[in-house]
């Protein structure tokens, strides 16, 4: 059985001045609504394992500050926030849009044997009797945005734009998202493996 991953890169950018940097502390930030906190903590702890596999000391902004962490606070009382915890990196997952499509496709096929009764009975007799010729599914379509910021210039390093189509549950979509954008990186030159 072979498995298909439901993200994709759609773009990348990158500053002239990212040079791979081995990070004290990086804080992974989910930017998503309250309707979609089971996704957002999923998705954080992956990002924080991938970057742990890599050798990063990684938090999930929710574990380390709770849900609504910098609500109602100022830049720089959110900077010391930060500067005060270690954080030296900061990854953000954004979910800029969610959309659900109907995808509708056709039970029969398109060409049609006239020529012979029983083909042009059968399907006609169908049409009108049996299932009906085409049928519908609901696709579920996420774009999400994922930057990475350098906490001491306050500069943002690394950005990418995605595309997932119907993950299966918000863990495999955490899973397959942590990776791809961690990969990214790497081949990008933003993170480097600690050794």
């Amino acid at each position: 059985m072979i498995s298909c991953s439901s993200s994709k890169i759609v773009s990348t950018w990158k500053t002239k001045e990212a040079l791979p940097v081995t990070y004290a502390k990086i804080l992974v930030v989910g930017l998503m609504a309250e309707t979609e906190r089971a996704m957002k903590e999923k998705l954080e702890d992956h990002m924080v394992g991938d970057l742990a596999t890599l050798g990063y000391t990684a938090v999930s902004s929710y574990k380390e500050y709770g849900s609504k962490a910098f609500e109602n606070m100022k830049e720089q009382e959110v900077l010391d926030k930060l500067k005060n915890s270690g954080i030296d990196a900061v990854l953000t997952i954004m979910l800029l849009d969610k959309t659900k499509d109907r995808i509708v496709y056709r039970r029969t096929p398109r060409q049609l044997y006239y020529n012979r009764f029983w083909p042009y009975y059968n399907y006609r007799y169908n049409r009108i009797y049996g299932e009906p010729m085409y049928y519908s599914e609901i696709r579920t379509k996420y774009f999400w945005e994922s930057n990475f910021f350098e906490m001491n210039n306050k500069t943002l390093l690394y950005s990418v734009q995605t595309e997932s189509f119907d993950p299966e549950t918000a863990n495999t979509l955490g899973h397959e998202y942590g990776k791809l954008i961690i990969e990214s990186m790497k081949k990008n030159g933003v993170l480097i493996a600690k050794q």
